[in-house]
């Protein structure tokens, strides 16, 4: 028998708030001027959702890891320059909260600084305190499924009864490693081809959220 829907894990960049068209750009810069051209499209297959760890692995392994130190350095201070300048709940995101009734908590490949610069930055952060999760906190991050598990173990419930929200191909295919029901958020960057699979139900408008948690309380899938 599928478990009801006991706790849903949020991500935070690309799903609470609209920042990784901010850190693709930031990051196709960063190529531009460091020696790895890259396009869009690249940045979100070999970065987006993964950790900060695991992006400065790749850039080490390409251009060397005083490269890969100051491309870190350099995409912080851009990234927290945009948050500041123009950063955004993520369109219909604040309604979707508003309407959830089930325990709530935040599961991210970014940094606790990071994250209460972020959310603080868009009204977001009161509404999560004490129930945010980083990468840093395990030692795998996404895809390995260590962040969810890590989240569902401190919030109290099976994984079996957590329904993970995410919108990158590292976050959908964590939570499915991690056993857990996956609502893949396709109105960002990443395609929705890219977000589908077992266990996972795609939606491009957060305003459908609620509905479709209720969906899944059943075990139901709604597309």
């Amino acid at each position: 028998m599928i478990k009801p829907i006991e706790l849903v894990i949020f991500d935070c960049d690309g799903v609470l708030v609209d920042s990784e068209v901010i850190a693709a750009r930031i990051q196709v810069r960063l190529g531009a001027e460091l020696g790895w051209p890259l396009t869009e499209a690249e940045v979100v297959e070999r970065f987006i959702g993964r950790s900060e760890a695991s992006n400065h692995a790749a850039v080490a392994e390409r251009l060397g890891a005083a490269t890969a130190d100051l491309w870190g350095k350099r995409f912080v201070e851009l990234h927290a320059e945009a948050v500041d300048a123009e950063l955004t709940p993520v369109d219909g995101l604040p309604e979707a909260l508003a309407a959830i009734t089930l325990p709530t908590c935040v599961a991210s490949s970014g940094s606790h600084e990071k994250m209460r610069h972020t959310l603080g930055r868009t009204g977001l952060y009161d509404h999560f305190a004490g129930r945010i999760f980083s990468a840093t906190e395990v030692g795998r991050g996404k895809p390995a499924p260590d962040l969810f598990l890590h989240a569902a173990r401190t919030m109290g419930v099976d994984p079996s009864a957590c329904v993970v929200v995410e919108d990158s191909l590292p976050g959908v295919q964590a939570a499915r490693a991690a056993g857990m029901r996956a609502l893949g958020y396709a109105g960002g960057l990443t395609p929705a081809e890219r977000l589908a699979g077992p266990g996972t139900v795609v939606f491009d408008d957060m305003r459908r959220l609620p509905e479709l948690i209720v969906g899944y309380q059943g075990g139901g899938h709604q597309g």
